[in-house]
């Protein structure tokens, strides 16, 4: 089997490169740069100049692309040199729109399609232990749970194409609500003077303990606001999707656009390439949570 993957960022490269470890085969292309593609071509993937050329030799193609539109438009370009019986393994957090209608296009083709969104972030990628939240056949994640496991250490099924997006959906409004919560809780403790270090080695021992806040706060506290490694631009990519998902369910709430509306603000203001735990920086939380 010719595994062929497209999207060398933080997370897929670490992907790409467990796959062609554990698999001994890829087929790849050049994402942004080539400091990844170089790399694996020296480990002995064979590099495309193109998506529909690597579509041409690739029984499976694994995605890992920032978002919908890329998405979409990677397939367009792979189309006509898809055929019947190749799988499209999309692990990016995708508009659920986008991903079903995808995934009857491909099924007209005789393509299988799965959506596998992804948990965990550079370092579990790197290390092969990501967690994926998969929507598909029974018989495309039959097909495709070894492939997974090059770089998870857990993939759970939870139905046909579009239930992984809502898992995803779920735990990511968890994680961002809960970041913005952390960062406008310790922007408070910041202007009342009260001493991060000290707050924070007292949260920890009760309710209010998340794995969010010791990414965040856990390194913010010692003047370190790089510790989660997640943008803001994808914050409020996330949050679109998912208010979206939320209004098509009758759940358009408060808190669902109060989470929303901080990231599209912090994403306008020019903070949209920081890491989430960034907006903890002094000058950019003064500008975020300015009173009303």
């Amino acid at each position: 089997m010719r595994i062929g993957f497209i999207g060398l960022g933080a997370m897929g490269f670490g992907m790409a490169r467990n796959i062609l470890a554990k698999h001994g085969q890829l087929d790849t292309m050049a994402n942004r740069s080539r400091d990844a593609v170089d790399a694996l071509v020296g480990d002995g993937a064979v590099e495309h100049p193109d998506a529909q050329t690597l579509a041409a030799d690739a029984d499976v193609i694994v995605l890992c692309l920032p978002n919908s539109t890329v998405v979409e438009h990677t397939l367009t370009q792979m189309q006509p040199a898809l055929r019947p019986g190749q799988i499209v393994i999309d692990t990016g957090t995708s508009s659920l729109p986008s991903t079903l209608a995808l995934a009857e296009k491909l099924a007209a083709q005789g393509v299988h399609f799965a959506e596998a969104p992804l948990t965990g972030g550079q370092a579990q990628a790197d290390a092969g232990e990501l967690g994926a939240l998969v929507g598909c056949t029974p018989e495309t994640y039959q097909a495709i749970t070894p492939i997974l496991a090059y770089f998870c250490a857990t993939s759970q099924y939870f139905g046909p194409v579009g239930a992984g997006a809502q898992a995803k959906f779920i735990n990511n409004y968890m994680v961002i609500g809960i970041a913005a919560l952390v960062a406008e809780a310790f922007h408070i403790a910041a202007e009342t003077g009260t001493d991060w270090s000290k707050l924070y080695d007292v949260v920890i021992r009760g309710s209010a303990d998340s794995g969010v806040l010791r990414r965040i706060i856990g390194n913010a506290k010692d003047g370190d606001f790089e510790g989660y490694v997640f943008s803001v631009e994808n914050a409020a990519k996330d949050m679109g999707y998912i208010t979206q998902a939320n209004a098509n369910l009758g759940r358009d709430t408060p808190l669902n656009h109060a989470v929303k509306d901080l990231f599209d603000q912090a994403n306008s203001q020019g903070f949209g390439d920081l890491r989430i735990s960034e907006l903890l920086r002094p000058e950019v939380r003064k500008a975020l949570f300015k009173a009303p």
